[in-house]
């Protein structure tokens, strides 16, 4: 298919109002920045229909309810640019320009970046300690900290690393794991850890309740009168590739707050979800 320039149903640029009369300077300015803007806002709508398989014109121009001629000249316009490719066999792809902007993007996006003014309201909205963290090393490491404001202060160090099984980011990071995965992680850690409050049987089951409902509970197991609560964060994939924890002195976090702070929590980790291209179907 030959791609050749084509006319644009976009509003007119005349210079002329609707009732005839001349625009001035300024008038002329904004009707250009407008008809602008409409046909970049198209242009990404070409492009996002191409990514959902739209790879032929009359595709396009059906899911977006415009006519061939536009769509044709949007295309022919990104295939110039390198932001789609163009070929008979296969139609409309998306281009390598998309693969620099994406490279760009993931070095420019940090977990940390993106989450850390939800963590801030988090702790805000709590008066809690709020921690986030990932798996490195098969450890959590937590990576970001916002200190509570209650009298007794949680410990965590930004850079500490802590076993998986028995802490509430641990948990929450492991909620997407096989069973036989966890079982591997717990015997692993029950040989560096022995003493520890469920056997595997019931860290098993405990751990299916909490894949069941999306969160996980640290309840005195990592330190004594220590409570946390976290849910786990997902990427576009809906791979888990961090977890967030609200961590108190077991007083101030009775079974009652517990729900509390889970929807908070939860609601967090969610909005940090969204912002790494994450959909909850």
């Amino acid at each position: 298919m030959k791609h050749n320039p084509a006319e644009l149903d976009e509003p007119s640029l005349d210079s002329e109002t609707p009732f005839g009369e001349p625009q001035s300077g300024d008038a002329q300015i904004a009707s250009k920045g407008m008809a602008g803007a409409l046909t970049l806002m198209k242009g990404l709508d070409v492009l996002t229909r191409v990514s959902k398989g739209d790879n032929t014109l009359g595709k396009m121009a059906k899911s977006l309810g415009i006519n061939k001629t536009t769509v044709h000249r949007l295309a022919t316009t990104l295939v110039e640019a390198n932001y789609l490719n163009f070929s008979q066999r296969d139609g409309y792809s998306l281009g390598t320009k998309l693969l620099e902007l994406g490279y760009a993007a993931s070095q420019q996006i940090t977990l940390t970046r993106v989450s850390h003014a939800h963590l801030m309201q988090l702790s805000a909205d709590t008066g809690d300690t709020v921690n986030l963290g990932v798996i490195d090393r098969n450890q959590v490491h937590y990576i970001d900290k916002i200190p509570g404001t209650r009298r007794i202060e949680v410990r965590c160090v930004i850079g500490e690393r802590q076993p998986l099984r028995h802490t509430g980011l641990g948990k929450a990071l492991l909620l997407n794991e096989s069973e036989d995965t966890l079982r591997e992680i717990y015997q692993r850690e029950a040989a560096e850890y022995p003493r520890y409050k469920y056997d595997v049987k019931q860290w098993l089951d405990i751990m299916k309740h909490y894949r069941e409902e999306d969160y996980a509970l640290d309840l005195d197991e990592n330190e004594d009168h220590i409570r946390c609560v976290a849910a786990p964060i997902r990427d576009m994939n809906g791979r888990i590739v961090a977890a967030v924890s609200v961590s108190s002195a077991a007083q101030y976090m009775d079974d009652q707050r517990i729900q509390t702070v889970k929807a908070y929590v939860q609601e967090t980790c969610l909005h940090i979800s969204q912002e790494l291209g994450y959909r909850r179907s």
